[in-house]
């Protein structure tokens, strides 16, 4: 299975299914990337604050897959917004991971309290010229936060992750992005199982007219939309299941009685007054 690829605003391409590995246990990284890059997943994202690059990074080495066959994306944490400590931060990731570079590096969360994320910005940017990060971009920010990195920096981010899923479409910030170039990550594409996400009706019913789960229908809705997503799962026959969404396509009505479900059900923190 080829997944499909979608431009950056730099000239990269990115794989638009890919595999997380938020709140894997270190101690079962290595197993668990293993088993989705045998499934097929080629994309993984990860984070410093995961705790887990180390087993990422033992994973990729023990597959032998080529290194241009595989993106990997990383981020820097909050604490090293601070001036100075963010090529500190790639270099550590770096190192864990076992790469000369990333495919992608972001911005964790914008911390506007500490208003340090336009220095951090900068300071990605230098990365990427080093060539320690072929691409640069961002997670969890919003509109303004956006419009600021627009005003006082030189680069547009390649990419904008945020929490997005059915019950939390995010319409205005994917337009942005859209309207600038920016592509649209979603993280928690399945709603973290914190609502009966995949019991609603209009999923539970293009799932049975399809003959599929409803969680590869929800997979498959972001998919349509130009979404980059990576669902996390440590299971690996949920893996193969998550990765099984290309051999079917919702229709016009059924995207659209999804996109009806759209209710602002954040379950994740709020970019604007996260502290962490």
């Amino acid at each position: 299975m080829t997944v499909p690829t979608i431009a950056l605003n730099d000239g990269h391409q990115i794989p638009q299914l890919g595999f997380g590995v938020f709140k894997v246990d270190p101690v079962e990284t290595e197993r668990i990337v293993l088993d989705a890059l045998e499934v097929g997943y080629r994309h993984i994202d990860t984070a410093a604050v995961y705790g887990n690059e180390e087993g990422v990074g033992r994973a990729l080495a023990a597959s032998g897959i080529p290194r241009e066959e595989l993106f990997i994306t990383t981020k820097l944490w909050n604490s090293d917004h601070v001036a100075g400590t963010a090529p500190a931060a790639i270099a550590a990731s770096l190192e864990k991971l076992g790469l000369d570079f990333v495919d992608l590096y972001l911005i964790h969360w914008p911390r506007p309290d500490a208003d340090k994320y336009v220095d951090a910005w900068k300071a990605l940017e230098q990365i990427n010229s080093a060539g320690l990060a072929r691409s640069i971009g961002v997670s969890n920010f919003h509109v303004p936060h956006l419009e600021r990195l627009a005003a006082e920096t030189g680069t547009v981010p390649a990419v904008n992750q945020i929490e997005l899923h059915p019950g939390l479409a995010q319409k205005e910030l994917r337009v942005y992005g859209a309207d600038h170039g920016i592509v649209t990550e979603a993280w928690g594409p399945l709603g973290q199982g914190k609502y009966p996400l995949l019991e609603l009706a209009p999923i539970a019913g293009a799932a049975a007219a399809h003959g599929v789960t409803a969680a590869q229908i929800v997979l498959r809705w972001h998919l349509q939309q130009g979404i980059v997503v990576f669902p996390k799962t440590t299971s690996r026959e949920r893996m193969a299941e998550n990765f099984d969404v290309f051999g079917f396509e919702l229709s016009g009505d059924e995207m659209a009685a999804i996109d009806r479900l759209d209710a602002g059900l954040r379950q994740g923190a709020d970019p604007d007054t996260a502290t962490f």
